[in-house]
């Protein structure tokens, strides 16, 4: 006979409750473990990165910049007078002389006013010839009429004389003396007025040469400057050097003032670089420089600063100390380092791609074997090409990673393999 059993029912529903809350506590409990593991460390490729190692010594403060080559000497050309351009017989790139004609312009009324100053001052010239024989002949008629009355006051002190000596013996008459003596006052009176008068003449005479003469020098002028500009329908280069550039035509119309031509001193050219203005505060006249022509290098000194800032940059000139690399030319695109200053005794990294001068920034430093990197908070200081200064957070000998890590924001480890 079966015996019934009694609460089989009730016991299997409680066992399978508590199954199910042990169930739900033990994935809680896992889900919680789970949220608070820390994310797994990224792996990064070594060769992918770019690593340094912090040194202790001296840093050369450095900054650099792009530019050209241009020459120190350059002369620009410009038309005198108004011309048309007839004929142009050099192109840019030949060498030129002081006297080498580089353009051959023509204007007929110029050429015109130069021979009607040329007629006049021949005229002005014929005039002054022709006033000065004619006051030199009237100021001989006058000299000789001063003579001749010179010499009748003579005769008559002579005759005055003789008529004293008689009248004194008694073998003249006194009316005699007397009037021979008159007659002798008279005459030197006479003597001095017309002496005076010669004089006179003479001053004048002066005078009317100078106002001849100033017109023959102010017609002189007027035709050297018409000859000059003359001249100038024949363009020359002025300097010895290379011809850079002509930006007229053939047949074109120029006014007085137009850019003809530019010529340049290939033998004496200086760099202009373009130094970013954050970098170009430190820069001073007189500092060394290195300018790279890709070529080879020259040394320099920095000689000009420019006093503003075009478009973020700041234009330096620095005057090249030795003799160029083969190849040096105006024009040449070149690479130029300014020395700003010795630092010695500090610490240094090569420049990270990021973080500027100055900051604080957050850098990957390997751990012991090289296989990991800790982020770690670094103090940066004064910066330089490819180096910058370490204030804190590093330590002489310590590698770090300079490349960019943007891709590795959120971790505080990464793995590096290979």
């Amino acid at each position: 006979m079966d015996i019934a059993r009694t609460g089989q029912a009730e016991k299997r529903r409680r066992r399978n409750i508590i199954i199910a809350a042990g169930g739900l506590l033990l994935i809680g409990a896992i889900t919680m473990a789970l949220a608070r593991l820390k994310p797994a460390a990224p792996t990064v490729e070594r060769q992918t990165v770019w690593v340094d190692t912090v040194k202790r010594g001296e840093m050369l403060r450095q900054v650099r910049g792009s530019g050209t080559l241009v020459p120190e000497d350059i002369r620009f050309i410009s038309a005198q007078v108004e011309g048309r351009v007839e004929r142009i017989p050099n192109l840019p790139g030949i060498t030129v002389t002081t006297e080498t004609v580089l353009m051959e312009m023509s204007n007929p009324e110029i050429e015109r006013n130069a021979v009607e100053a040329q007629a006049q001052l021949k005229g002005a010239e014929a005039d002054y010839q022709s006033l000065r024989a004619t006051v030199e002949n009237n100021l001989l008629n006058q000299r000789s009429q001063v003579n001749q009355i010179e010499s009748q006051s003579a005769q008559a002190d002579m005759q005055a004389e003789a008529d004293k000596q008689l009248f004194t013996q008694g073998i003249t008459a006194e009316i005699t003396y007397k009037r021979s003596h008159l007659q002798a006052d008279q005459l030197v009176k006479q003597a001095a007025i017309e002496r005076n008068k010669y004089q006179e003449a003479e001053k004048a005479a002066q005078a009317q040469l100078a106002a001849q003469r100033a017109r023959v020098e102010q017609q002189s002028a007027l035709y050297d400057l018409r000859r000059r500009q003359v001249d100038s329908l024949k363009v020359r280069a002025g300097i010895p050097g290379v011809l850079q550039d002509v930006p007229v035509q053939v047949g074109q119309r120029v006014v007085a003032g137009t850019n003809l031509a530019r010529v340049a001193r290939p033998d004496k050219l200086k760099a202009q670089l373009r130094i970013p203005e954050t970098q170009a505060k430190d820069v001073r006249v007189g500092q060394d420089a290195s300018i790279d022509t890709r070529n080879g290098e020259a040394p320099g000194r920095v000689s000009r600063v420019a006093p503003s800032v075009q478009e973020g940059t700041v234009l330096v000139d620095v005057a090249i100390l030795g003799p160029l690399p083969q190849g040096a030319r105006p024009d040449l695109s070149v690479d130029g380092t300014i020395l700003i200053e010795h630092l010695a005794n500090v610490l240094f990294v090569g420049r990270p791609a990021y973080g500027q001068a100055q900051s604080t920034v957050e850098m990957f430093r390997l751990t012991e074997g090289g296989k990991e990197a800790v982020r770690v908070p670094v103090k940066l200081g004064r910066s330089s090409v490819n180096t910058i200064e370490i204030v804190s957070g590093l330590k002489a000998g310590d590698q770090v990673i300079l490349s960019d890590t943007s891709a590795q924001d959120g971790f505080d480890r990464i793995r590096l393999s290979g």
